[in-house]
């Protein structure tokens, strides 16, 4: 459960945190991270100090692609 900081590497990684209906992307090519709500398709890019995003990444399960990209029913 949770995922270092340290495991941000030369990958995309995508991170499911449940407990706020909230999914993350990072993209390791430009070291970004974006932001996805549950229920909807838009997404934007949030701070790397974004206190919901750091929550995700201790709190949250890694997914993958696929599961981002198509978005969760709340």
């Amino acid at each position: 459960m949770g995922i270092s900081k340290d495991q941000l590497g030369p990958r995309d990684v995508f991170v499911d945190y449940d407990y706020e209906d909230v999914l993350f992307r990072y993209e390791a090519a430009t070291r970004r991270f974006f932001r996805k709500f549950y229920g909807k398709s838009e997404e934007e890019e949030v701070p790397q100090d974004n206190e919901l995003l750091n929550s995700a990444l201790r709190f949250g399960e890694e997914t993958d692609a696929k599961t981002y990209q198509a978005g969760k029913i709340p």
